[in-house]
């Protein structure tokens, strides 16, 4: 059996050009570059996308849509995260040896052209 996998993406820097919190119902959302073919990609292969933020969850419809009218694939949305750095933390099987925690890390508001797909 293939086992798919989850991406996990921030928002703001990494799919929508990088906004302040108090710009975001005056100015409109802009992908970044390659960010919906990427995570089109990612959705035909059958993974997961869980985007997080740290915009405040009483963003949450306007953020939903937000999405919707850009045709950005999720399956869910973490919000109002910490500001600061992220880190992923998972465990690995033994009887499937190698990285089960991946991180990438992209320069504000240049795509998501840098990250690789997994294929199953």
């Amino acid at each position: 059996m293939k086992k798919h996998h989850t991406y996990f993406f921030d928002i703001d820097g990494t799919i929508f050009r990088y906004r302040q919190f108090e710009t975001y119902k005056n100015t409109p959302a802009v992908l970044t570059p390659g960010a919906l073919e990427k995570l089109n990609e990612i959705r035909d292969a059958g993974h997961m996308i869980v985007l997080t933020t740290a915009r405040p969850a009483d963003l949450y419809g306007f953020t939903q849509d937000e999405l919707h009218a850009n045709k950005v694939p999720y399956d869910k949305i973490v919000m109002g995260l910490a500001r600061g750095p992220r880190h992923l933390v998972n465990d690995m099987s033994p009887s499937e040896p190698g990285n089960r925690a991946i991180g990438w890390n992209l320069v504000r508001n240049e795509g998501l052209n840098n990250i690789g797909v997994v294929k199953v």
